[in-house]
């Protein structure tokens, strides 16, 4: 493939889709407003989760809607106003809860997870970032003695999906991190998934790896897209550049940059905050946790313990409400021990969601050379890869890693 392509968008999916482009021949640039992996890819617990494959939107919501709708739980929160402006999404997100639209869903979750792993231990290996990473699984926990049902019931579920899974009682669980505080009663080791220490560095690993091997990272805001002869022009307030193909992998800008073709995305964003705080003296965490029923989870990073909130459902640019991570910071350190923050800055971060939860990999319809690839919500650092090299494969007409139809952009967009 000797075509000029331009891949907007710089974080894990973006440089993913551009290093898997430039593998098979394309003459690749890479745009971004800003630096590799200094948006939404930077602020994420840094996990390469095999589990991820149950979407936020499953069956369970209805249980937990009414919790939700009082507005005060750490899991959820939303602004009115912004939901009365996107009913369609919605609605649509309910929607998707109902149990027959389940199976379809979980199955194109799990084959862009599945490969995930491999894919970023081979990137790693090649950016020579390999220390990176941690290959030793995440931690749920629950804290109440209800939590053992839920825990075994989630082990069954997980392992009747492949997923290995191991439970572990209050010693196995003291054994595997001592820093914890012994309040949790039930525990799930992840063994198929891993974690990285500094998320943002990884993406800028694999960006500095695409340069390496030839392609061209250019920074500038593009405001427009059109048709160019037979290719297309993006329009940039620097300057313009114009490729054969274009691959929009804006996350949760994509949508405003399409409408003007006519192509109205559905799509809104769950935003979310981070800090990082010091360990006491002594204290260490091997790996991260998530604490199911106080709805945070807490990473060892490279610059301290990275304490992440739920989900806040308001305009990607509204201004931030602290509220969420207010509230699970005293319940973080009821399980360990943290002191003060170690930089005084709160991280905000917005991730594209459709309804359907699943991302859009493919050719946009009616635009013949624009290419799709953004919406992968929570896990889109994990799944960056995968998306990247499936796109890359249907580019060149060979077969993808997974099955395209559940991702194709034409069940959203005519």
């Amino acid at each position: 493939m000797n075509r000029s392509i331009i891949v907007l968008g710089a974080g894990m999916v973006g440089v993913s889709c551009a290093l898997a482009l430039q593998k098979r021949g394309g003459r690749v640039t890479l745009i971004d407003r800003r630096e590799p992996g200094r948006e939404t890819s930077y602020g994420n617990a840094g996990l390469i989760s095999r589990s991820s494959i149950l979407p936020l939107n499953n069956p369970g919501l209805w249980k937990s809607l009414p919790k939700y709708l009082s507005n005060r739980h750490a899991a959820v929160r939303y602004r009115f106003g912004h939901l009365l402006r996107n009913p369609g999404w919605a609605l649509g997100f309910l929607s998707e809860a109902r149990p027959g639209r389940l199976g379809p869903r979980v199955a194109a979750l799990e084959s862009l997870i599945a490969p995930a792993l491999p894919l970023h231990k081979r990137l790693m290996t090649e950016a020579g970032i390999a220390w990176r990473l941690r290959d030793n699984g995440f931690l749920e926990l629950w804290r109440s003695e209800a939590g053992a049902a839920a825990a075994e019931a989630r082990r069954i579920w997980l392992e009747d999906h492949g997923v290995r899974i191991e439970a572990l009682d209050r010693q196995a669980l003291s054994a595997l991190e001592p820093g914890l505080n012994p309040i949790f009663s039930a525990a799930l080791l992840h063994r198929d998934s891993a974690s990285v220490d500094w998320p943002g560095a990884v993406v800028e690993a694999y960006a500095g790896l695409f340069a390496a091997r030839g392609g061209t990272i250019l920074r500038d805001e593009v405001t427009a897209l059109s048709r160019q002869g037979e290719g297309w022009r993006a329009i940039g307030k620097s300057t313009q550049h114009e490729a054969d193909l274009i691959v929009v992998a804006l996350g949760p800008w994509s949508a405003e940059l399409l409408r003007p073709l006519g192509l109205k995305v559905p799509l809104n964003v769950e935003r979310g905050y981070h800090r990082h705080y010091r360990p006491a003296q002594g204290r260490f965490l091997n790996r991260p946790i998530y604490d199911v029923e106080a709805s945070y989870m807490l990473a060892p990073m490279e610059r301290g313990l990275r304490l992440t909130s739920g989900v806040e459902l308001a305009h990607r640019d509204a201004p931030d409400d602290h509220a969420q991570i207010e509230q699970v910071l005293p319940r973080a350190r009821e399980a360990f021990p943290l002191t003060e923050p170690a930089e005084d800055v709160t991280w905000r971060g917005a991730r594209p969601t459709l309804p359907d939860s699943l991302p859009m990999i493919g050719q946009a319809p009616r635009n013949p050379g624009l290419w799709l690839a953004f919406g992968n919500q929570h896990i889109g650092f994990s799944t960056g890869p995968v998306t990247g090299e499936m796109l890359a494969a249907m580019v060149c007409g060979e077969t993808p890693l997974a099955d395209p139809a559940p991702f194709r952009p034409e069940r959203y967009l005519k």
